[in-house]
């Protein structure tokens, strides 16, 4: 979701409450479009991280760590000339706009104390952060300049005056009565109510919209369906969220949708089941952007991954087809061993310039007739087809090996790609594209020192039990939840031929109830390729009857001993 400006309201009450006052020590730009700005405040340091990203723009206090280019960007050296050192003496909003203002105090060159103004402008593709002289009014620069040709709306760029971005004219919740709800209303007849809503109020997102007409009952109505009970309702409870922001009342959260970040607010999104409650609006912006960010990075480093991944497999689906039309053709070397045999029985009736052999298949009885090649003798077709049936005899053999090979190639990839759309954190991208690195997939890289890398942790569950359940993400958690942390009484669960996750259950020396392997199984088929089948065979085993044959791929293991459950996948 945008940030809006409701939200927007919370963040800066924070910010100026923990902010005003404070000094600013260090800014840094780790992004083109991002800039952290560290500043000291009664005995406490902060970090306010700005973004004009496209898809993100926020600001809020961060915890982060980024890598800093060594050379400070053009826009970060003049932030440091105007504003280190600094004390911020001023943060505010025009009305709910998503327009934040930062007003910083310091001397210039003379020694004379002069105020500029950082403008952060959260506006989707628009979004900037402009500094400004505060007396003047004059741009000083932006971290996107925007010319003439290049927006309708207006120019940012040094030595102008600064313009707000338009104003639209909509209702402020912090001044408006009944009457005016029921005469705006009407003008937007034809719409549901939650759009009439976000047209309606400032600073208003779809999803704040969306939860006043959700708490209002009236979610599914248009305008001109609702009562005059209707409007009342719609009329509480946008007062108890005007009370709320003049109480500074806030109850932030984020909504989660199949453990994913979809929507955050600074009150109780009711309309949502599986709300996480934070204790300020920043602490809740900083966790869902950094899910948010965290979900962009995997996509965006997984992508060439996935498609990588892809092409070998789709190369390995055609192999494997032509092999098997080939085994299919030589399957059919029995007729040259007949053919051979026949021509040498009737050797007696032939001269060399016969091109057929007419005669009856003595294993069946039934009339046969033989090509024969008019340039050799009957004896030498003979030998001919003797050779070829051997020569197709030998094929079959060869050709069943390989696509044994090639199966299980396909097995493998396919297991890989599995693992990228599990991967939740950069490092089990890393580990994969390394293992399809050492696998001969992608070329490798040049490498002066082999560094000591980290295993990436694997997922963790609790079943209802009290059993600890560990499930692999990738073959090198896979490989170490089986091999080196699985005592040998643990329980080892995988897909029956599926390509999946290892899954280990933690016995610690108690016996198994049934129910927790049922559970465990579940996620095993959870965290296969047939998670959205139904009825997933699922192998389990002790960990003592699970090997690793020498020289076999990451991932690899045959094992015991095994029982099956069939299961759906259940989350």
């Amino acid at each position: 979701m945008a940030l809006d400006g409701m939200t927007l309201y919370g963040i800066i009450c924070e910010l100026r409450n923990k902010l005003l006052g404070g000094k600013i020590d260090k800014i840094y730009q780790p992004e083109k479009d991002e800039i952290i700005i560290s500043i000291r405040n009664i005995g406490n340091n902060y970090k306010l991280l700005i973004s004009a990203n496209v898809n993100f723009p926020r600001i809020y206090l961060t915890d982060e760590n980024k890598e800093n280019p060594i050379n400070p960007p053009m826009f970060c050296m003049l932030l440091r000339k105007y504003l280190q050192s600094g004390k911020i003496v001023n943060i505010y909003q025009r009305g709910f706009d998503r327009v934040v203002f930062i007003d910083v105090e310091s001397r210039d060159e003379l020694e004379k104390e002069v105020v500029k103004t950082l403008v952060v402008e959260i506006m989707g593709r628009y979004s900037n952060i402009i500094l400004i002289d505060k007396e003047s009014n004059i741009i000083v620069d932006s971290i996107k300049r925007v010319y003439q040709d290049m927006s309708k709306i207006r120019e940012v760029v040094p030595g102008i005056r600064y313009e707000l971005p338009p104003s639209q004219n909509k209702l402020n919740i912090q001044n408006f009565r009944k009457e005016d709800l029921t005469r705006a209303l009407n003008l937007f007849n034809g719409k549901k109510v939650d759009k009439a809503l976000l047209n309606l109020f400032e600073g208003f997102s779809p999803v704040l919209s969306r939860e006043i007409a959700f708490r209002s009952q009236v979610d599914d109505k248009y305008i001109n369906e609702l009562s005059e009970d209707d409007i009342s309702k719609i009329f509480y409870n946008l007062d108890i969220l005007k009370s709320s922001l003049d109480d500074l009342n806030f109850k932030p959260c984020i909504a989660y949708i199949d453990d994913n970040p979809f929507e955050f607010s600074l009150i109780e999104l009711t309309q949502y089941k599986n709300l996480t409650f934070y204790r300020s609006v920043n602490e809740a912006a900083l966790k869902f952007y950094r899910e948010k960010a965290n979900a962009e990075n995997i996509k965006s480093r997984s992508h060439d991954l996935k498609k990588l991944i892809q092409t070998h497999l789709d190369r390995l689906y055609n192999k494997v087809e032509k092999q098997l039309d080939e085994l299919k053709n030589a399957e059919n070397a029995d007729i040259y061993r007949l053919y051979g045999e026949l021509i040498t029985s009737n050797l007696y009736k032939l001269n060399k310039k016969i091109d057929t052999l007419k005669t009856t298949n003595y294993y069946t009885g039934e009339e046969i007739t033989i090509p024969l090649d008019i340039k050799y003798t009957p004896s030498e077709n003979a030998q001919m087809y003797f050779k070829k049936y051997a020569k197709l005899k030998n094929a079959v053999e060869f050709l069943t090996k390989q696509i044994e090979e090639t199966k299980k190639e396909i097995e493998y990839l396919e297991g890989q790609l599995l693992n990228v759309e599990q991967c939740t954190l950069p490092s089990e991208i890393d580990e994969i594209r390394e293992e399809l690195s050492d696998t001969g997939y992608i070329k490798k890289k040049n490498k002066d020192k082999k560094q000591k890398k980290s295993i990436s942790k694997p997922l963790h569950y609790i079943s209802s039990d009290n059993f600890d359940i560990y499930i692999g993400k990738n073959n090198v958690q896979n490989d170490y939840l089986t091999m080196k942390f699985a005592d040998m009484n643990d329980m080892w669960l995988h897909t029956k031929n599926i390509p999946g996750s290892h899954v280990i259950i933690k016995s610690k020396d108690r016996s198994i109830p049934d129910s927790t392997i049922l559970e465990a199984a579940k996620l095993a088929a959870m965290h296969s390729k047939a998670k959205n089948s139904s009825n997933v065979p699922v192998d389990y085993t002790l960990r003592k009857y699970v090997k690793k044959p020498a020289g076999s791929k990451p991932g690899f293991v045959i094992y015991t001993n095994q029982k099956t459950l069939y299961v759906t996948p259940d989350k």
